[in-house]
């Protein structure tokens, strides 16, 4: 998926000439839609995506809110997890919490402070990156299952106490063993650069984890008698999986890929 705009500055105010020639300030019913990290109809999982994979804690994003017309949702990632606070727009006016501001230029400049805003929880967090609309991401993330940890508890003009964990994904695949090479089924969970396989989906603990920045490739496998499989290639060994279908053997090795490529470019900026 590519989420693209022209980029625009917060100087957001357009004039025209009045009858007698004066200019008059003229200003768009939507300026919020302006800000350089407005997200547009990005959904509440991919913006979840977005922020535990390519940000850090304390950045943030502007989207319409899932539920709610004329309503919009702050996204902002803080201990590895994303919490969504409601914003409103009334006229010219723009309530975000307990506060509320007159103009957008108020509305940006509160923002510019890098406020400290808390959750219901206790958690704090320092606002203090602009995720930019400008991104590409797979459109995998449409797709990808989110399992969501739901606090209790609402306010209408505050915080939509939401505290969800984002397993990227997770799912049950057939493995061959290493020494013994029989296929086994285990539950996989995919987070952050890890793949960790558990004997079933209550085991408490891993069996293994698998560090993705030691990974060299996944693809397709056509070797195995099995089909819908697909490898992961590591130094010392290369792992072998079976998906249940097509499909889903697509899916996995789609956001593997993707993963691996973050895990590269995050370390050529260092």
């Amino acid at each position: 998926m590519t989420f693209r705009a022209n980029r625009v500055s917060w100087s957001t105010d357009v004039f025209h000439q009045n009858e007698d020639g004066e200019e008059e300030d003229q200003t768009t019913d939507n300026e919020l839609e302006l800000l350089e990290w407005y997200h547009g109809n990005l959904s509440r999982h991919a913006a979840e995506a977005l922020l535990l994979t390519n940000g850090q804690d304390g950045s943030y994003l502007l989207r319409k809110s899932d539920s709610k017309d004329n309503v919009y949702s702050l996204s902002v990632r803080a201990k590895e997890s994303v919490k969504h606070f409601h914003v409103h727009q009334s006229g010219s006016s723009y309530k975000f919490g307990f506060n509320e501001f007159a103009t957008i230029k108020d509305f940006k400049q509160h923002f510019a402070n890098q406020p400290l805003i808390g959750s219901e929880s206790g958690t704090l967090i320092l606002l203090k990156y602009p995720y930019p609309r400008e991104v590409e991401e797979p459109s995998i993330y449409e797709s990808v299952r989110v399992h969501t940890a739901m606090q209790t508890g609402r306010s209408e003009s505050d915080l939509v106490p939401l505290a969800p964990s984002l397993g990227t994904k997770e799912g049950y695949l057939t493995k061959q063993g290493g020494r013994v090479k029989n296929w086994k089924t285990r539950w996989f969970i995919l987070s952050r650069n890890e793949l960790k396989y558990f004997k079933d989906q209550l085991s408490p603990e891993p069996i293994r984890t698998l560090d993705l920045s030691e990974c060299s490739a996944v693809q397709f496998d056509y070797s195995q008698e099995k089909v819908n499989c697909f490898c992961l290639v590591f130094p010392l060994r290369t792992y072998y999986f079976c998906a249940k279908t097509g499909a889903e053997a697509d899916e996995w090795i789609k956001i593997l890929r993707w993963k691996m490529s973050q895990i590269r470019r995050q370390s050529t900026r260092r």
